[in-house]
């Protein structure tokens, strides 16, 4: 039998491939045979990450919230099979304290940041017989988390987007979304630091409480979750909501 989950000769991009989800997102499929196009904003991180994966990786400088940046970044991408848009930034109040400069922060790259890499990326996708996208959405966009206003409104059109592209596209190209729930990844060490510096290892607690199995989840669960949904193994899953939060939404 043929291994599965193998992507040999194929192309995908990941943005914000350079830490967390995104690095090791990057690893899985380099690992399965792709060619990886790590995407970020410190070109530096992903050139380093693009020489330990091997395969013909390389590190892609990009601002997901400017149409520059992202005509930029494609100009010399002439294949591509794969796009996983995992690029995200986080927000913390309710609607009372997001301040509208806040709120535009966040809509650009969680929501203008996808859109614009996607449109982007859409004439390789389709030109490719495997074409596929996946977003990487949230548990705030699914369910109300208290103090994350913003980023429950950004998470909640990613998934909306999935959808939709789902439904024009079905038949040229798969577009499905995961939804992990609280990650163990730098994202939460900076929200730690910026919040809780105080009082890090007792709120890190409280993080671990939260999830019902009693831990954060791993960049690696969701990575491979990532390639799951890039292989052909997956050709039959369009317009997916994938959970891997420990439980959260089930309760």
């Amino acid at each position: 039998m043929t291994q599965p989950f193998r992507l040999d000769g194929r192309r995908a991009l990941v943005t914000g491939g350079a830490s967390g989800i995104g690095e090791q997102t990057v690893r899985a499929l380099a690992q399965a045979g792709a060619q990886v196009f790590i995407a970020d904003l410190n070109r530096d991180a992903a050139d380093k990450l693009a020489v330990e994966v091997g395969g013909g990786a390389s590190g892609v400088a990009i601002d997901v919230s400017y149409p520059a940046s992202v005509t930029a970044a494609f100009s010399k991408i002439d294949q591509l099979d794969y796009l996983v848009n995992n690029a995200g930034v986080g927000s913390v109040g309710t609607i009372e304290e997001c301040a509208h400069e806040e709120w535009s922060r966040v809509m650009r790259v969680n929501i203008d940041g996808p859109f614009l890499v996607t449109q982007a990326a859409l004439p390789l996708l389709l030109a490719s017989p495997h074409g596929a996208v996946v977003n990487i959405g949230s548990v705030a966009g699914l369910v109300g988390v208290k103090r994350r206003f913003a980023y429950c409104a950004s998470k909640g059109a990613v998934v909306a987007m999935t959808r939709q592209l789902a439904a024009d596209y079905s038949g040229r190209l798969r577009v499905n979304c995961i939804c992990p729930g609280t990650v163990d990844t730098p994202f939460v060490e900076a929200y730690l630091e910026k919040y809780h510096a105080h009082e890090k290892e007792e709120t890190r607690a409280q993080l671990n409480a939260r999830q019902p199995i009693g831990r954060l989840g791993k960049p690696v669960e969701i990575a491979h979750m990532a390639l799951y949904l890039c292989s052909d193994e997956a050709e039959f899953v369009q317009g997916a909501t994938l959970e891997i939060d420990g439980g959260w939404t089930a309760l």
